[in-house]
């Protein structure tokens, strides 16, 4: 099967926006990892986009921005992505990240109701990443 995900380690924060009850976190870029079914490689891309946050609140300060991300968790219901996010990712319920940031010590989180990724333009291609032999 293929997939699609956003890997949170090295894609970069570039902003934390809040307008009324959406907090929008803005990656530029973001590091996506492609598989494909039957490969044992995978591609890495970079996009610019949006974890969108609805009904939310930012939990504590924000770090200064823009920021490599460090890693960190995003939930959502049940599940919990360490690390990464599946695209597409749409969702409503009990939502959350706890986003750590290079050089700070607090992570952004957030608090919210409904999640969505939303994705620009054309993923670029920037890699094939090959298993260790």
């Amino acid at each position: 099967m293929d997939s699609t995900s956003i890997e949170l380690i090295g894609s970069r924060i570039a902003a934390v926006r809040v307008d009324g009850d959406q907090v929008r976190v803005r990656l530029e870029p973001a590091y996506l990892i492609k598989t494909m079914s039957g490969s044992v490689e995978k591609t890495r891309w970079r996009q610019n986009g949006d974890i969108l946050f609805g009904h939310a609140e930012i939990v504590g300060e924000l770090p200064p921005l823009p920021a490599d991300c460090a890693g960190g968790d995003v939930g959502e219901n049940i599940y919990t992505y360490r690390d990464m996010i599946p695209l597409p990712l749409q969702s409503r319920g009990r939502v959350f990240c706890r986003l750590k940031v290079e050089g700070a010590d607090e992570p952004i989180a957030i608090d919210g109701e409904s999640i969505e990724l939303c994705m620009e333009e054309t993923p670029r291609y920037i890699e094939h990443i090959r298993p260790d032999d």
